[in-house]
C-alpha cells in the first residue's frame, strides 16, 4: 500500500513589501542541500512561486507575494519518525533564515499540524459552518453502504465511536448532552406519555426517553443499516433498545417518516412529542419535495397535524455560527 501523503505548511506575513528576489536567494540554499531541483515562475506584479522537487517524489512550493506574505508548502511520503523530523528541521531552518532576513520585522509567524492526506483512516471532517475538524480517529469500526447513504462508525481514543452519515458527523458516544438537550434537557416529564421521533437511528433518544416509562414510543427510521450498526457497534448510545423493534412501552417502523406522518394525520394520531432528529440533509422516498428547506417545512407542517394542542415539537438545529441556516430554519417555522 503506496504510503500517505504529510502535507506541512509555513506561513509568514511580513510588516512590508517584500523583496521577492533577495527572499528567493535567502531561501534557495535550504532546498538545494536537500538535493531538490528548482523551477521558478515569476510574474511582474505578482511575485514568485518556486517548487522543489526531491527523487524520492517529495516536493515543496514556496510562493512569495510582493505585498509580504510568504507560503511554504511541503508534501513528502515519508510518514516514519525519520522523515517526519527531516521536514521539521527544513522548515526550522526556512523559520530562522527568514527572521534573520527581515530582523524581527515579521508580524506572524504560522506553522500549522500536518495534515495527513490519503491515509487509510480519515481523521478530518468539516463542520456545518465549513470548519474542519481533526479526530484522534484509530479505527474503522463500519463501513457500510445503503441504499440511502454512506454509514460509518469511526472509534475515537476521546470521544468514543462516531457515527457518520454520508460525511455528516452525527452522533458520537459521549454525546450523551445532544439526546438530552433535543429532549429537553431534563426538564420534560414523559411519564405515560405518546412520543414520535423521526431518524433517530442511533437509538440514542428513544434508549433515553424508555427509562423515562412512558406510555409509547414511536421511532421511525428509514434506514435498516443505521439501526443494525449502531446495535452493534454503539451500545453506549442505545444500550439494548435497538435489540429488537418492538418493546414494553416501544416501537421502532423501518420506513419514510413522510409517508407515515400523513398516515397518523390521516387517522387522527395525535402525540404529546414529536421529536426530529432527522439528518442534516434529510433522506426521503418521497420525490415531491426537492429542496431541502421545502422537505424541512413538509416535516414541520405534518408534525403540526399529529401534535396534540398541548404538545412540543423538539428539533435540532445549526450552530450559532451559521447564521443564514438559523435564519432560514425561523423562516421556515413561521
Amino acid at each position: 500500500m503506496a504510503a500517505a501523503a504529510r502535507h506541512s505548511t509555513l506561513d509568514f506575513l511580513l510588516g512590508a513589501t517584500a523583496d521577492c528576489n533577495a527572499v528567493l536567494k535567502a531561501l534557495q540554499p535550504i532546498f538545494q542541500e536537500q538535493g531538490m531541483t528548482e523551477t521558478v515562475h515569476n510574474w511582474e506584479d505578482h511575485g514568485y512561486l518556486v517548487t522543489y522537487i526531491k527523487k524520492n517524489g517529495s516536493f515543496a512550493n514556496l510562493r512569495i507575494h510582493p505585498h509580504g506574505l510568504v507560503l511554504v508548502d511541503l508534501q513528502s511520503y515519508n510518514d516514519h519518525v525519520k522523515g517526519r523530523e527531516e521536514v521539521d528541521q527544513l522548515l526550522n531552518k526556512v523559520e530562522e533564515r527568514m527572521k534573520e532576513l527581515f530582523h524581527g520585522n515579521i508580524k506572524r509567524v504560522k506553522r500549522l499540524p500536518a495534515i495527513l492526506r490519503g491515509g487509510v483512516i480519515d481523521r478530518y471532517w468539516p463542520t456545518a459552518d465549513g470548519r474542519l475538524v481533526e479526530y484522534d480517529i484509530d479505527e474503522v469500526v463500519y463501513d457500510e453502504d445503503s441504499p440511502f447513504q454512506n454509514i460509518k462508525i469511526l472509534h475515537s481514543k476521546q470521544f468514543g465511536n462516531i457515527l457518520i452519515l454520508s460525511g455528516d458527523v452525527n452522533l458520537a458516544e459521549s454525546d450523551l448532552a445532544y439526546t438530552q438537550a433535543i429532549m429537553g434537557s431534563g426538564k420534560e416529564d414523559y411519564t405515560g406519555k405518546e412520543v414520535l421521533i423521526l431518524g433517530g437511528g442511533d437509538g440514542g433518544i428513544l434508549y433515553e426517553i424508555v427509562k423515562l416509562k412512558p406510555k409509547m414510543v414511536t421511532m421511525v427510521e428509514i434506514d435498516q443499516m443505521v439501526i443494525d450498526g449502531c446495535r452493534k457497534h454503539m451500545r453506549k448510545t442505545c444500550g439494548d433498545v435497538l435489540d429488537n423493534l418492538k418493546g414494553e412501552c416501544y416501537q421502532v417502523l423501518i420506513e419514510d417518516c413522510i409517508p407515515v406522518l400523513k398516515r397518523y394525520a390521516k387517522e387522527g394520531r395525535m402525540f404529546d412529542y414529536v421529536i426530529n432528529d432527522l439528518t442534516a440533509v434529510p433522506i426521503s422516498t418521497s420525490p415531491e419535495e426537492d429542496s431541502t428547506w421545502e422537505f424541512l417545512r413538509l416535516i414541520l407542517d405534518l408534525s403540526m397535524k399529529v401534535l396534540k394542542q398541548d404538545g412540543k415539537y423538539f428539533t435540532q438545529n445549526h450552530d450559532v455560527k451559521t447564521q443564514d441556516n438559523v435564519a432560514r430554519s425561523q423562516r421556515t417555522s413561521v
